[in-house]
Order: structure tokens, then sequence, then C-alpha cells
């Protein structure tokens, strides 16, 4: 079975080459090397790779702190900044791992290896469902994680759907998806989070739950894909 998919984004091309011969030599694949932060989102949508690895000073104006805040797949820093501050931003954005240049061989191929290893089990190993506490209006609603069934993006706010009830939270999706991730939930969309447990059919480009019908981004698709049990 051949190895995941890399995306390679750095500046510097001798390190980018690098980076890319090490990774082809440990039998990845690298579908695409990029020195900024629109053509790695670009690259993302085109060739959906399983991984990032990501330089923080890129070209153009986001640097790849800035960039790792938009992405919908794992990512490792590999990068010569480690001050406290860079640091501090970094560890907000929730990176499978860090690694400072100058950097080895196995260095780079076990940060790879454990950042992968991590989203396997915990998209595979779902937490008991637990009574959680949204804020609604002026009082505090409980709701079991299992009877949510998505949460759509909404601005800086993020919407909570179970089957009978909708919740407008003040939380951003991705804050949302941390806490969620555990009980069984995966994102299929850049605005929505769904609740694996709870998808009855998936058609044309959708994914249906209960009556709701959700969109399925294609940057999403091949990792949702590899969650179902086929027969």
């Amino acid at each position: 079975m051949s190895k995941p998919s890399v995306l390679v984004v750095e500046d510097e091309p001798l390190i980018a080459d690098d980076i890319a011969g090490i990774l082809e030599k440990n039998g990845y694949t690298v579908v695409d090397i990029v020195d900024e932060a629109p053509d790695a989102l670009a690259s993302i949508d085109k060739h959906n790779p399983d991984i990032a690895l990501l330089d923080v000073n890129i070209e153009g104006d986001a640097d790849g702190i800035d960039l790792a805040g938009k992405l919908n797949i794992p990512f490792v820093f590999l990068t010569s900044y480690y001050d406290q501050q860079t640091l501090d931003r970094a560890k907000k954005t929730n990176p499978s791992g860090y690694i400072v240049k100058p950097f080895n061989e196995s260095d780079l191929i076990a940060n790879v290896e454990i950042a992968l290893s991590r989203v396997q089990k915990t998209t595979k190993e779902a937490r008991t469902p637990e009574k959680l506490f949204l804020r609604n209006g002026q009082e505090i609603v409980s709701v079991m994680s299992s009877d949510i069934v998505y949460v759509e993006a909404f601005d800086n706010y993020a919407n909570v759907y179970t089957e009978k009830d909708k919740f407008i939270i003040s939380h951003t999706l991705k804050s949302v998806e941390e806490k969620l991730l555990p009980f069984g939930f995966m994102r299929i969309h850049r605005s929505y989070l769904i609740n694996f447990d709870h998808i009855d059919s998936i058609s044309e480009g959708y994914v249906f739950l209960r009556g709701h019908k959700v969109l399925l981004g294609k940057s999403y698709r091949k990792e949702f894909l590899k969650m179902l049990s086929m027969l």
C-alpha cells in the first residue's frame, strides 16, 4: 500500500527539494511544492493531500501560521523560527507537529508518521457521548454530544443542529471541531462538521443526516470516503 500524499509549503527551493526527496525516498507522494498561501489552498482543493508541511516564513501577505488556520488537513510546521511569540501563535492553530530547522531525515519522517496516526486514531475511536452545555440566549441548555446532527459555520459563530432544535453559539467552527472530534464528528466542508453516526445517505455531493442536507466539499471527499465501510 502506498504512503499518504504530502503538500510542501516552503519558499526556499533547495530546502523544498530536500524535503521532497526525503519524503519520496520513504514512499510518500509529494503532490505539490508551493511557496505562498493562495497557491497552497488551491493545491489542496486540486490534489487533496493527506498532510501538509508548512514553513512559517513563506511568500505573500499571509505566513505559514496564517495559512494553518485555514487548512482542513493535518499539518506540521517545519521552520527555523522557535521564539516564544512564534510558538504561541503556532500553538493556537493546533498543529500535529513542530520541527525546527535544521532537521534530519528521521525527525521529518517520524513527525509525519505520528501526525497521521493521531488523525486516524481520533477519527476512528470516538469517545462515549457526553453531556455538553450550550448557551441559548439567557439560558444554558444541556445537549448530549450524540444528539448533535451537525454544526454549521456562521461568521465567528456556529449553528448547532439537533434533529429538532438549532442553537447559535459564539464559537468558530474550528474551536467547535476540536471539542467534538473525539465524539465521532468530522469536517466534510469548510463550513460543516457532521456527526458520522447520523448519516442516512450520500448522493450527488450531499450528505443526508436525520432530515438535514449538508454539502460535501470536494477537498474533503477523499478523506470522508475513507471512513465509509463499503459492502
